[in-house]
């Protein structure tokens, strides 16, 4: 078990870059476009330039999914993307290496089910901010789980992204937040990722909740396709998260995924 002295400790000087993103774009009444993808998907050279792509098309926060051999939380668009990234051997490690050689200029988070980073080895949080890693977001440690685990999460200089589900109850959304960091992903329907046909009626009433339970930014995500479900979820949080959309954009070509996130942008910049 990794301790809280395997890790760096953070630099409280200043704010991290993800809060220092979502500070910029609240002072210029904007909202965060948040663009998931999957390492090595479609394939490793790709990889690297659709992270550049998605950056200067106008991604605020990009995640960086690690591949995984049993995605449960994840549809069938970034299962595929996932399964084949392993089988051009992407790893954890080649991961970083591909955030490295992106060299980008905004935020990043790494996005991971817990094996992947516990076979990464003690310092491997410590090399994913070496290697240009903002935040670290893993699916399946939820709050009170495993505690020193947390705080090995916590103490590593990287914020700690936490996921908030549309059931759950008002004290602990606010438990979720106080050990969270960054901003918090409110998942907007219940089940596995992917792209759906419109947004949850009750939305509106979860976000109320959230709101009401954290300062932190809030992002939306799940079944965020399109520049108009963009908009919609734009108008209650602080920002969107999108994925299977760009990721099956991404399995047709680079500058289609490129494209879509230009139309993104532009949907969440239309006054």
């Amino acid at each position: 078990m990794a301790s809280a002295s395997a890790t760096t400790s953070p630099d409280v000087s200043a704010p991290s870059r993800l809060t220092a993103r979502f500070r910029a774009l609240a002072a210029e009444g904007r909202k965060a476009l948040v663009c998931y993808v999957t390492a090595g998907y479609p394939d490793p050279a790709s990889s690297v330039q659709l992270l550049r792509g998605l950056a200067e098309a106008g991604a605020d926060v990009i995640e960086v999914g690690v591949p995984f051999s049993d995605p449960m939380a994840d549809g069938p668009v970034i299962q595929h993307s996932s399964q084949v990234a392993l089988e051009h051997g992407i790893t954890l490690s080649r991961t970083l290496d591909i955030v490295k050689e992106a060299g980008l200029d905004v935020p990043v988070v790494l996005f991971s089910y817990l094996n992947p980073i516990l076979a990464g080895g003690d310092d491997v949080l410590r090399r994913a901010r070496a290697a240009g890693v903002d935040g670290v977001l893993a699916t399946d440690l939820p709050v009170g789980a495993d505690p020193e685990r947390e705080a090995w999460f916590g103490s590593s200089g990287l914020d700690f992204v936490r996921l908030v589900a549309p059931t759950t109850p008002a004290p602990r959304m606010a438990e979720i937040a106080r050990h969270g960091g960054g901003f918090v992903y409110l998942i907007s329907r219940l089940g596995v990722t992917g792209e759906r046909d419109s947004l949850p009626d009750d939305l509106p009433v979860t976000v109320q909740r959230l709101r009401s339970a954290t300062s932190l930014p809030l992002c939306i995500g799940f079944g965020i396709s399109t520049p108009a479900d963009a908009k919609a979820a734009a108008a209650l949080g602080d920002g969107v998260v999108v994925g299977s959309a760009l990721v099956r954009a991404a399995g047709r070509s680079i500058e289609d995924a490129i494209a879509l996130t230009r139309s993104l942008r532009a949907a969440l910049d239309e006054r």
